[in-house]
């Protein structure tokens, strides 16, 4: 059993002993803390706290142990049921709530359910507020309302629908144009919310033709939930038979969107954000943001168009944000398939990535492929480096810091070295002696031989 406490909420296996998995008495206890987190520091005079939840197994009876912790922390919620994490974001912010939960561990397997945790404007909780909610959490320093100031639960299932309307009143969103391309769409919804919410969306969009896989919401999830290429053989064989223009994937709560080629290939997950942001820069000229460990892609294309700049954040969807606004961008993101469009609201949102890629579709007459193609070609390598316990982490990131000064560093998360034509970036594992290595160069094989190359580097300053 897991049970794993951070800063955006608590994530665990269902079951098993207090403390060990997420058991009932963990979701109540992270949910009231969270509750009097939020009385203490909202500056909202609503009493309302947002609910939603993906399809899992377990979601229904983690929804009703949440729901009934805030009632009796004299919270009123207003459950919006099954919705995806950017639908239940808007809600927040549509409600004028205090905060919001969204009962849902994203890519990880069915036995996995997790707390993520919002604030008022319906964005993660900071470093800083995470960890006011686990010091809570483990203190107990809250009360329980009284009989008469106990909270109530509404129901709203209306928001699913006031999320596509939003998404289809975005300028840069072009209903006609896609129409007319009519297109066949091919969706992978892992069998949670993305399989009611994403072929609604598509339908509303003007495509007659969807070709729809795993979007019973039963929680059974049809294959690993993570949209990479090893899970999406189904939709992949499928596109190869010639029956779609173009296949997205969603992850059980809808905030990443994986593409897949009208040839059976993969856009790569990484490119979701690069083609989306080309297109709407073509359109409003601005600054792009996205973490330390995407591709370099984005940032050629944003330089591409003429006054537009590219800064890069720390690892983390709040991170990423925060810095989104400190520069104005006017998109954003992660290379997961997460696409942050500030013009609808600041959260990674699969629905936004699926409108606005069809209209460049529609508006561009190119297929899939052709769109690839024209895009700077990258390919990033994932890898780690097992260190014994007793190993000083920071102390080996001080010290690649210090031989590849000469290179450019970036060190706000871990330490990135940018080499010409290549990058890596180093992060430690803040549970177990690990060093996670991210490189990324012109070809696979490049980005791997770089990271063998720096494990032999790392090797060397253990000895």
């Amino acid at each position: 059993m897991s049970l794993i406490k951070s800063i955006s909420g608590i994530r665990g296996t269902i079951g098993g002993a207090q403390g060990e998995g997420l058991s009932a008495v963990d979701i109540v206890k992270f949910a009231s803390a969270y509750a009097a987190f939020i009385r203490k520091t909202t500056t909202r005079k609503s009493n309302v706290i947002v609910v939603g939840r993906d399809a899992r197994l377990s979601g229904e009876m983690v929804s009703s142990l949440v729901c009934g912790a805030l009632e009796s922390m004299g919270f009123d919620v207003v459950n919006i049921g099954l919705a995806s994490t950017p639908t239940t974001e808007i809600a927040v912010t549509e409600e004028g709530a205090c905060g919001g939960i969204i009962i849902t561990a994203s890519h990880n397997p069915a036995q996995w359910n997790a707390l993520k945790l919002l604030n008022e404007n319906g964005e993660f909780l900071n470093d800083a507020e995470g960890k006011e909610v686990l010091r809570l959490a483990d203190t107990g320093d809250y009360e329980f309302a009284g009989v008469y100031e106990l909270g109530h639960t509404f129901v709203n299932n209306t928001y699913n629908r006031r999320h596509i309307e939003k998404v289809l009143a975005l300028p840069l969103v072009d209903r006609e144009a896609i129409a007319a391309a009519d297109f066949t769409v091919a969706v992978d919804a892992v069998n949670s919310v993305g399989g009611v919410v994403i072929p609604q969306l598509l339908r509303a969009l003007g495509v007659k033709n969807v070709v729809e896989l795993n979007c019973e919401p039963h929680g059974k999830f049809a294959h690993t939930p993570e949209p990479i290429p090893e899970n999406l053989t189904g939709i992949a064989d499928l596109m190869k038979s010639g029956v779609a223009d173009v296949g997205f994937v969603v992850d059980p709560d809808v905030d990443r969107l994986a593409i897949v080629m009208e040839n059976g290939e993969m856009f790569v997950e990484e490119y979701t954000l690069v083609a989306i942001a080309d297109y709407v820069l073509s359109h409003t000229p601005g600054n792009t943001v996205s973490n330390l460990s995407s591709s370099r892609a984005l940032r050629d294309v944003t330089m591409r168009h003429e006054g537009c700049s590219y800064e890069a954040a720390a690892v983390g969807e709040v991170n990423v944000v925060t810095k989104m606004k400190q520069t104005g961008a006017v998109i954003g993101g992660e290379g997961n398939g997460g696409v942050i469009y500030p013009e609808i609201h600041y959260g990674r949102d699969a629905l936004v990535g699926v409108a606005l890629f069809l209209t460049l579709m529609a508006k561009s007459g190119k297929k899939v492929t052709e769109l690839k193609a024209g895009y700077p070609q990258y390919a990033i390598a994932k890898n780690k480096i097992e260190l014994t316990p007793e190993v000083d982490v920071d102390k080996i990131l001080a010290a690649m810091k210090q031989k590849y000064a000469s290179e450019k560093i970036t060190d706000i998360d871990g330490v990135k070295i940018d080499f010409p034509a290549s990058w890596v970036h180093l992060r430690k594992s803040n549970t177990e002696p690990i060093i996670r290595i991210y490189s990324e160069a012109a070809t696979m094989a490049e980005a791997e031989a770089l990271a063998e190359d720096i494990k032999k580097v790392i090797a060397d300053l253990t000895v």
